[in-house]
């Protein structure tokens, strides 16, 4: 019987271990669906590299970079506090791209 008992319970440890490693998997797996859009100070301030106050295709990643084109309204090839004030929300299919 006790035999069987430490068997039981190396079995339950190993099930536990198992669904803990899966639980912090899918926790850490790149998706942002539940952290709120940065403000566009903040974006400026983590992407504007050279600090000129407009944002090139070789300073942003992700859903601006994929979505360039759509956001700068006037083709200048930057955009602008203006140009990300009204650009529309990324659509969120998978995780981000071009990171």
């Amino acid at each position: 019987m006790n035999r069987k008992n430490v068997t039981l319970g190396t079995v339950l440890m190993a099930v536990g271990l198992l669904s803990s490693h899966v639980v912090v998997a899918q926790s850490t797996d790149g998706r942002r669906e539940n952290r709120a859009r940065p403000s566009i100070d903040q974006v400026f301030k983590d992407l504007d590299a050279n600090e000129d106050g407009k944002l090139s295709t070789k300073e942003v990643k992700g859903p601006l970079k994929r979505d360039f084109a759509k956001i700068d309204a006037n083709e200048d090839g930057y955009l602008s506090r203006e140009e990300l004030e009204k650009a529309p929300r990324p659509e969120r299919n998978g995780p981000p791209q071009g990171e």
